[in-house]
C-alpha cells in the first residue's frame, strides 16, 4: 500500500451537509485521501467525489416486486444502489466507510482491501413504524438486511443504546456507540437573567411537536423567549410557526444557521428544548445532534421523558426532563423553572462538555479505522 490509503466513504445522503458523515471524513482524512460517494456537491478535502444524480433515489421501491416479496431484488434494483454499484465498479479501497442499513448490500461489496466499517444512523427496520405500508413490506425486508449484512461488516457503530440493543437482537451483532456529539467549543456559560431565553434548531416536521412547544410557552407564567431556526423541511408548518410568532411578544422564528455557525448562534440562550413525541421507535430512541449541539453552547436543556436523551440530562445533571410530551407538560416544567436552576444547569452543560464531545465519542471509528487500514498494510 504506497503512499497514503484510500478511503471510500458512502453515504444516500447530500455529504456536505450531513453532519455525521462529515465527522467521518474528517477522521479519516487524518490518515488517508478519502473518496466521498453521495449527493451534492464535494465536501472539502476530498481526492474525489462519485456524485449521485439527485433524481436516483433508493425509496420508493418498485412496489410489484414488494407485493411479490421479492424483497431483496427490489432494494437490488433500487436506482440509486444500481447506479452506485456501476459507478464504483472495478474500484479498490484500503477501507470503506458505509453510513445506513439500506447502503449496506452494495457498500460492503465493495472490495476493500482492509474491510468494512457500517455506521447505522437509525433504526431502519421500523424507520416509519406510524405507516401499515413500512410495516408490511419494508420492515421485513431491512430486517433481513440487517441478519444479512451486519455480521459481515468488519465493524458496526450506531447511535445509541437502546438502537444497538435492538440491532444486536436482530443481527447477533452488538454495534459499538458513536453518538452524534458536536466537536468541543471553548465557550463558556452566558449570564441568566429574565426573560429566560429558550431555542431549538432543526428540521420543520409535524412529527417533532413545534406547535406544542410554541402552545407550552405562550401558557407558561415563566418569563420566557422562545427562538427556533428552522431548516424549510414543511414550509406549511413553517408559515404556521411564522403566523404564531408575528401574533407573540414571546417566539420568534429564524432561518436556519450554517452548522459551523450554530453553537456560536446557540451559546447566547439559556436552555435548549427538545420535547420529541414518540410517535415512531426512532423518535422514543433518539439521542439527536441537537442535544450535544446545545451542550457544546453551554446551554441547560430541556427534554421530554425520551429514554436516551433523558438519561443524559439527568446522569450530568444539565437537563429537566418533562412528564411527559403534551404542551402541558412541558408548561408545567416552565412553570418551575428559576433563574439559578438555569444557571446550574448551563454551568454543568459546561462541565460536561469536554466529555460530551465529539472527540471522546469517536473512539470506536477512530479504531475500527486503525484496524482496517493495518490490515490493507498486511
Amino acid at each position: 500500500m504506497p503512499g497514503r490509503p484510500l478511503v471510500l466513504i458512502l453515504s444516500f445522503s447530500p455529504i456536505g451537509s450531513d453532519a455525521r458523515v462529515l465527522k467521518q471524513l474528517e477522521l479519516a482524512r487524518e490518515v488517508a485521501d478519502v473518496v466521498t460517494c453521495g449527493y451534492g456537491d464535494a465536501p472539502a478535502g476530498v481526492v474525489e467525489h462519485v456524485r449521485i444524480p439527485d433524481d436516483r433515489k433508493i425509496l420508493p421501491l418498485r412496489p410489484k416486486l414488494l407485493v411479490l416479496r421479492l424483497r431483496t431484488l427490489a432494494l437490488h434494483r433500487a436506482p440509486a444502489i444500481a447506479w452506485v454499484r456501476s459507478a464504483l465498479a472495478g474500484r479498490r479501497f484500503d477501507a470503506v466507510i458505509v453510513n445506513e442499513l439500506e447502503a449496506a448490500p452494495v457498500g460492503l461489496s465493495i472490495p476493500s482491501a482492509g474491510g468494512h466499517l457500517l455506521d447505522l444512523h437509525e433504526y431502519t427496520p421500523r424507520l416509519h413504524d406510524d405507516s401499515a405500508g413500512w410495516r408490511r413490506y419494508l420492515q421485513p425486508l431491512f430486517e433481513s438486511t440487517a441478519r444479512r449484512w451486519l455480521p459481515r461488516a468488519s465493524a458496526v457503530t450506531t447511535v445509541g443504546a437502546r438502537i444497538a440493543q435492538e440491532y444486536a437482537r436482530l443481527s447477533g451483532v452488538t454495534p459499538d456507540l458513536v453518538v452524534n456529539a458536536a466537536p468541543f467549543a471553548d465557550r463558556r456559560p452566558t449570564e441568566v437573567g429574565e426573560p429566560i431565553r429558550l431555542v431549538h434548531s432543526g428540521a420543520c416536521l409535524r412529527r417533532r411537536g413545534l406547535l406544542e412547544l410554541v402552545e407550552a410557552v405562550e401558557s407558561t407564567s415563566t418569563p420566557v423567549t422562545l427562538d427556533l431556526y428552522l431548516m424549510p423541511n414543511n414550509p406549511g408548518l413553517l408559515g404556521e410557526l411564522r403566523e404564531l410568532a408575528a401574533a407573540s411578544d414571546r417566539v420568534t422564528v429564524h432561518d436556519p444557521v450554517p452548522y459551523a455557525r450554530l453553537v456560536e448562534t446557540l451559546n447566547g440562550y439559556d436552555i435548549g428544548v427538545h420535547v420529541l413525541p414518540p410517535v415512531t421507535v426512532n423518535n422514543e430512541w433518539a439521542l439527536p445532534n441537537k442535544f450535544f449541539d446545545y451542550v457544546q453552547a453551554r446551554l441547560g436543556v430541556i427534554v421530554g421523558p425520551s429514554p436516551e436523551m433523558a438519561r443524559y440530562a439527568v446522569e450530568h445533571g444539565l437537563g429537566l426532563v418533562t412528564a411527559g410530551f403534551s404542551a402541558a407538560d412541558l408548561a408545567s416544567t416552565l412553570d418551575s423553572l428559576t433563574l439559578e436552576q438555569v444557571r446550574s444547569l448551563k454551568e454543568a452543560a459546561h462541565r460536561a462538555a469536554a466529555p460530551l464531545s465529539s472527540e471522546h465519542a469517536m473512539g470506536a471509528w477512530r479504531d475500527a479505522l486503525r484496524t482496517m487500514l493495518e490490515r490493507a498494510r498486511s
